[in-house]
């Protein structure tokens, strides 16, 4: 046996350099590159090897771990979890800011490999600095908070152990049906400590991502399911984007009359444009989807977890009526709503189901062009709402007065919807860019309002609806797209939590341009406020005094270094776009739009505890309303 001595570190980045990935005849590397912020417990081990021999790995620099962490995560989801970045942070505090991002990598099935520093594998310096100590055991370590976010965890104390742990995790990191954030702990003086490596270790490793096929039976089944229905749907979900469904969706559901309804993760896998495709379903869906749902009698989930917002809370279908089939490359998945499993991959499925269910046509007929024409003429009306000073607008009638609206008018210097500048900037960017968005009430316009004509430009962070995702986000989707326009739209209120990847991007030239939503306050939780009853209790951004905040974040990003605009008006937020579009480095354009302004309804529910016992009648009521949708939600 040959062997190479080198440290765990250094082996490491070795061993990184020679993974490949091998999907539908094309292989390439599978790790891009390493995110790091390098501090004790990194920087003299993981450091010293990149510094010495990177390879092929791009570095770079992030300002925050959680948000250098999104930036890896949103690259892995941009390049359907076919490309990872590794992402290395220091002991202590710098891996207790990975465990948002964890989070959200676990939540939305993204592959993504966490190197944290850990303490000392002898102890001798312990307690180290930035080391907790626990009294029960002093094997716990900051990196232990990782464990329930990340699908593989692992501690490496001895250089040896340092092969079994990255084969494994890259294991799980390549397998469509576990793909999640991979986390091997490295001991800081294990880091720097030299091991005879056995030479083949470093070999060229190739992971197959082949397409898991559909049984006999599962074909049967699923075949005579939809051959049996009179008005099914096909729900499409983010594992039917990673399959590369698209075509094979759009075929099936063209022939068979049945309509497409689309989860946050799904959207983008077929254009808005095409005929049958009814939009987003569930809470922040349209009406079409949503109508169409109701109507089913069969729900075919292509690669869906049936969130609560996709499913209204189990509210969204007609339980004494509709079935389930599910088809999933995740066992777990598919057993979701007592559905009829097909634990596979989507386009090989809908492929082998497409001669089965041969000359099969839905009773929605003529249905699902009049469904979509009645949400178009929606969102029409929605394109050009105006407000005015004396009149409510039909939307915001009930949450805010217009005492207060006009207090938000002149304090922000502006009149604008926020569902008017969105369409607006749909209308004016270029079709093949890329939106990001994660939090607040911008994703329900977004999902509701946003048309997509390009596959794979809709990027929504839904599964765990992180706030602080969409800046940091927005730098890792360009690192995917080098090509594309990247747009970020964020709150003030996530802009304020997580922006620190801004710099990160213009630091290293990786131009994304910022649509920073200012409605002075937390806009969508304040909606969840008012419409159960209570009143805008601490979300609204008001000074001690009760003054409306009004902040230039154009002058934020000025002193970043990027080109900054301000909008408050359609007018200025076109100019703003068509000049951002020439500009080489980042831009931010600071649009001030009304609160409660957003979209919201299309017979839709969200269950939420709404408290059982209060002094307000609103309050009380909007309990009975919560027991009564309860009676028809389904409780498994």
């Amino acid at each position: 046996m040959k062997t190479v001595r080198l440290t765990t570190a250094q082996a490491l980045i070795r061993f990184l350099n020679q993974q490949y990935i091998h999907v539908d005849g094309h292989e390439f590397p599978f790790v891009e590159g390493v995110f790091t912020i390098f501090g004790h417990g990194n920087v003299l081990g993981i450091g010293q090897a990149l510094e010495q021999d990177a390879g092929h790995l791009k570095i770079i620099q992030g300002k925050n771990e959680q948000g250098m962490a999104h930036a890896a995560v949103a690259f892995s989801k941009q390049r359907l979890r076919q490309k990872i970045y590794a992402v290395t942070t220091s002991v202590g505090p710098g891996s207790a800011n990975l465990v948002t991002a964890a989070g959200t990598a676990m939540a939305n099935n993204i592959p993504v490999l966490f190197l944290p520093a850990d303490t000392f594998a002898t102890r001798q310096p312990d307690p180290v600095l930035q080391q907790i100590e626990q009294e029960y055991s002093a094997a716990v370590t900051t990196n232990d908070s990782l464990k329930p976010v990340s699908r593989y965890w692992d501690r490496v104390t001895r250089p040896e152990q340092l092969m079994s742990s990255l084969i494994r995790a890259f294991e799980v990191m390549t397998d469509p049906a576990k793909a999640g954030p991979a986390t091997i702990c490295i001991a800081q003086d294990t880091a720097g400590e030299a091991f005879d490596f056995d030479e083949r270790f470093f070999a060229k490793r190739v992971h197959y991502l082949d397409r898991k096929l559909p049984t006999d039976r599962e074909l049967h089944g699923a075949s005579e399911l939809i051959r049996c229905s009179r008005k099914p749907i096909i729900l499409v979900g983010g594992g039917a984007k990673y399959s590369q469904a698209g075509d094979i969706l759009k075929r099936l559901s063209e022939k068979h009359h049945i309509p497409l309804v689309e989860t946050q993760a799904g959207k983008s896998t077929v254009e808005s444009s095409f005929s049958n495709n009814l939009g987003g379903i569930g809470i922040t869906g349209t009406l079409a989807a949503n109508k169409a749902a109701r109507e089913a009698d069969l729900i075919i989930g292509v690669g869906t977890r049936y969130t609560d917002f996709a499913t209204s809370s189990k509210t969204a279908f007609n339980f004494d009526k509709a079935r389930f089939l599910n088809i999933n490359v995740s066992r777990l998945q598919a057993y979701k709503l007592d559905g009829f499993q097909v634990v596979a991959d989507a386009k090989a499925t809908l492929e082998a189901l497409a001669p089965l269910i041969k000359d099969y046509r839905s009773d929605f007929g003529e249905e699902i062009r009049e469904l979509k024409k009645e949400w178009l003429a929606e969102r029409n009306r929605l394109k050009s709402i105006q407000f005015t000073r004396k009149d409510f607008v039909p939307e915001i009638k009930e949450q805010f007065s217009q005492e207060v609206l006009n207090e938000y008018a002149d304090a922000l210097r502006t009149e604008l919807p926020q569902t008017t500048a969105l369409i607006a900037i749909n209308d004016t960017i270029a079709s093949d860019s890329v939106v990001i968005s994660a939090a607040g009430s911008l994703p329900g316009d977004l999902q509701r309002l946003w048309h997509t004509e390009v596959p794979n430009t809709y990027h929504l962070e839904y599964g765990y609806s992180c706030m602080g995702y969409e800046v940091s986000g927005a730098l890792g989707i360009k690192l995917a797209n080098r090509d594309k326009e990247v747009y970020a739209l964020v709150g003030d209120g996530s802009f304020l939590l997580l922006h620190s990847e801004f710099l990160t991007s213009i630091q290293f030239g990786y131009k994304i341009n910022v649509l920073l939503f200012d409605n002075s306050g937390f806009g969508c939780i304040s909606n969840l406020q008012m419409e159960n009853g209570s009143g805008s209790f601490y979300c609204e951004f008001r000074t001690f005094d009760n003054q409306i905040v009004n902040v230039d974040y154009a002058k934020i990003a000025e002193g970043y270094g990027a080109k900054s605009y301000r909008a408050s008006t359609v007018e200025e937020l076109k100019a703003a776009l068509d000049d951002a579009k020439q500009q080489e480095v980042s831009t931010l354009i600071d649009i001030k739009v009304l609160p409660k302004t957003m979209t919201d309804g299309y017979d839709s529910w969200w269950n939420v505890g709404v408290a059982e016992i209060s002094n307000k009648e609103s309050i009380q009521q909007a309990f009975e309303r919560r027991i009564q949708m309860l009676r028809r939600a389904r409780q498994y």
